[in-house]
């Protein structure tokens, strides 16, 4: 399954939903949690259950993800029963606390599962890990991973939020101090549990230059792609994730000097030395690369 780009769309709003299945993204997540009003949210499980229900029967490129209402809210059993029918390929888990909370999402869908005649195990979760203060100290409870967990990702809306934060940005723009260590932690943690962490949004999505070099950072620091806000960026988000031609060869040309040579540690490779950790990047590269 793909998910190197993810698109939000509002699950009420069928003209964004046709416009994020014409954006190219790996995958589009169907908000049914901020994006639609309380009011609304009982109609938009309904017309999402149908969306869902031809995406099964279509089976489109992109992979079709819901966010759900989080656990305090006493929508999230709405939600899971309006949406996990064959078609869904995951469910988005925001505010989470911890892993604890992904044991209990993952027992609802395996009855949810059972019922609509799915494959068990088949509905993936990604976390979003970082928005509560709670959450913040059980980061490392996500590993080792549970079986359906599929990524770890943050957010800084909702912590600054519960902190009771002013802004979560410097006057730069980049993020302050308590939103940088989300994120590290974020992606820390999903290392840990052996699973990709995806970066959260970029605000500015009329940006494509700030986005793209955004998104550059994110690759170098180690996050596997990014969530997105609008379909503009999805394009973005592949260019500066996607490895060049020049990566590929390089990784290449380290892994086929590993195996040829399995007895050393460390290869020199044009007038450059690679030991263990290059060749682990760069079958990483590779199979990343092979995805495209």
């Amino acid at each position: 399954m793909k998910f190197q780009n993810l698109l939000f769309v509002p699950a009420d709003s069928e003209k964004k939903y046709l416009k994020g299945q014409e954006s190219g993204a790996d995958g589009l997540i169907l908000d049914l949690e901020d994006s639609v009003a309380p009011t609304e949210k009982a109609n938009a499980r309904k017309t999402l259950a149908g969306w869902i229900e031809a995406a099964g029967k279509s089976r489109p490129a992109w992979s079709f993800w819901v966010r759900i209402n989080p656990f305090d809210t006493g929508l999230t059993m709405d939600d899971l029963a309006a949406v996990v029918r064959p078609g869904l390929d995951g469910i988005i888990l925001p505010k989470a606390n911890g892993n604890e909370d992904v044991v209990r999402l993952g027992h609802c869908l395996d009855a949810l599962e059972a019922k609509a005649g799915m494959k068990a195990g088949s509905v993936k979760i990604i976390v979003v890990a970082t928005e509560t203060a709670r959450a913040m100290f059980n980061l490392g409870s996500y590993a080792p991973a549970h079986p359906r967990l599929a990524a770890l990702t943050w957010g800084a809306e909702d912590l600054a939020a519960v902190v009771g934060a002013a802004t979560n940005k410097k006057a730069d723009g980049d993020w302050s101090e308590p939103y940088q260590l989300a994120r590290s932690l974020c992606l820390m943690a999903a290392s840990a549990a052996e699973v990709p962490a995806i970066d959260t949004l970029y605000a500015d999505f009329r940006n494509e230059e700030g986005l793209i070099a955004s998104c550059r950072q994110s690759k170098r620091d180690g996050f596997f792609g990014r969530l997105a806000i609008h379909p503009a960026q999805v394009t973005g988000i592949k260019t500066a994730f996607s490895p060049s031609d020049e990566d590929v060869a390089l990784a290449q040309k380290i892994v086929d000097a590993f195996e040829a040579n399995p007895q050393l540690g460390t290869i020199g490779i044009d007038g450059k030395m690679y030991d263990i950790p290059h060749l682990k990047q760069a079958r990483r590269l590779l199979a990343s690369a092979s995805e495209r």
